[in-house]
């Protein structure tokens, strides 16, 4: 079979010692940053713009528009966050990139941190994750004694120093307020928007606040250029993006590929198929995204292609699930998840998933009517549009997507004489 892959975040990945900052030296490890101390930070900023880099956390909101906010912002104190709390079930890809590569993400931080203004960084590492944290701190201390962070980094005037921090194995704080909050010694909540982290984040200053993968590309658009990373992946999606592969899949692992690949050729090529007689669903960004059947895995990894569906593939995730599952299960362990992991603090996301679960209860015990079909179609929008923060917006992606592409899975469960549901 051809490979897809394309290695950039993870070609080090096996060829170095993570914990020797010498080999990642001895492989052009940092070679960007002494490249970007001796340019403008505003040329750093035009150049991971013109790159196309999008936001690997999910979101897919321009990371260059985030670098150039900061920036531009007048404040003495800035601020520059690494989200690694990676709670969302069915991603590992960040656990990998501080397990292999941890010089690359710190390398990225402190080249942002020259660009933003940010003289203090910090790295929210979930607390589950104790190789990571074990890797990232050894790294930090190295760069730190070799004089990649620090006082007046490499003769450029940078004063720039990274902080670990580790999370208590909350989901919600791995939406960037709720983080921001814990970090600040509060409980992790997610707040209202606007303003955004950008102009009051961190104790209420400008705030970069990127994803691992996101920091891990910058040395190669600083090192390589704008252009030549653009020429990777699509026209709406530049780059590589790294796939978390899991479910009932014979080769279940890390991969990297570019943008445009088809989530078919990622399952048959580098998953090498499904274990089971046959793919019955695939779950796309883990527990809080879309669930599609086997006639749409055709679809390219592209941002804009799977927004033109109201489809997202989040971090990275691609969860396949064999003939065996049941659909009504699989939704609701996760609305059980979101139900169990809601900080609680509004309306919509305590109340409205509890509630989804006991409408989605009727339809397993076969029960449910007409009206709890609307009802829960209603409260799906009702959540989805009015929760505070990505943790209630998206629990509900599941139970959406499945009515939408496994409808007689919902309308086989209702009562009999309401079985003429179309």
């Amino acid at each position: 079979m051809d490979n897809i892959e394309k290695k950039l975040l993870t070609k080090r990945f096996g060829q170095i010692d993570p914990l020797s900052i010498d080999d990642y030296i001895a492989k052009d490890g940092y070679a960007a940053l002494q490249k970007a101390v001796k340019i403008t930070p505003a040329k750093i900023v035009d150049s991971v713009k013109a790159s196309g880099l999008l936001g690997r956390g999910g979101a897919a909101y321009p990371v260059g528009l985030k670098m150039e906010a900061v920036q531009k912002a007048k404040s003495p104190e800035k601020y520059l966050i690494c989200n690694a709390d990676e709670g969302e079930p069915g991603n590992f890809k960040d656990r990998y990139l501080m397990e292999n590569d941890p010089h690359q993400i710190i390398e990225g931080m402190v080249i942002s941190a020259f660009a933003a203004g940010a003289t203090k960084g910090y790295m929210f590492i979930r607390g589950e994750y104790s190789r990571p944290i074990y890797i990232m701190t050894n790294a930090i201390k190295a760069a730190a004694e070799k004089g990649y962070l620090g006082q007046n980094i490499l003769d450029s005037g940078l004063n720039f120093e990274i902080e670990l921090y580790t999370g208590a194995g909350s989901y919600v704080c791995g939406e960037e307020f709720a983080l921001m909050l814990c970090l600040e010694g509060n409980p992790g909540r997610s707040t209202f928007k606007p303003p955004f982290p950008t102009t009051e984040g961190l104790y209420n200053k400008p705030t970069q606040i990127n994803n691992v993968e996101s920091f891990a590309n910058i040395p190669h658009i600083v090192l390589d250029g704008a252009e030549a990373f653009a020429k990777i992946g699509t026209e709406h999606s530049k780059g590589t993006k790294l796939i978390s592969l899991c479910g009932n899949v014979r080769s279940k692992g890390l991969y990297e590929v570019p943008f445009g690949v088809t989530i078919r050729d990622i399952i048959e090529k580098l998953g090498r198929g499904v274990a089971g007689s046959g793919i019955k669903m695939v779950q796309l960004g883990g527990a809080s995204g879309s669930c599609l059947p086997a006639n749409m895995l055709g679809l390219a990894l592209d941002y804009k292609e799977m927004a033109d569906d109201d489809l997202t593939f989040g971090s990275g995730a691609i969860i396949v699930m064999d003939d065996s599952i049941d659909v009504l299960d699989i939704v609701r362990n996760t609305l059980e998840f979101f139900r169990h992991e809601s900080c609680g603090k509004c309306t919509p996301c305590r109340e409205g998933i509890e509630h989804l679960v006991i409408l989605l209860d009727k339809f397993i015990e076969g029960v449910a009517t007409k009206k709890d079909l609307e009802l829960l179609e209603t409260l799906i929008e009702t959540i989805k549009q009015t929760s505070i923060c990505g943790l209630g917006q998206a629990a509900p992606t599941s139970l959406r997507t499945t009515l939408k592409y496994f409808r007689k899975e919902y309308t086989s469960k209702i009562k009999k004489h309401h079985a003429k549901v179309i």
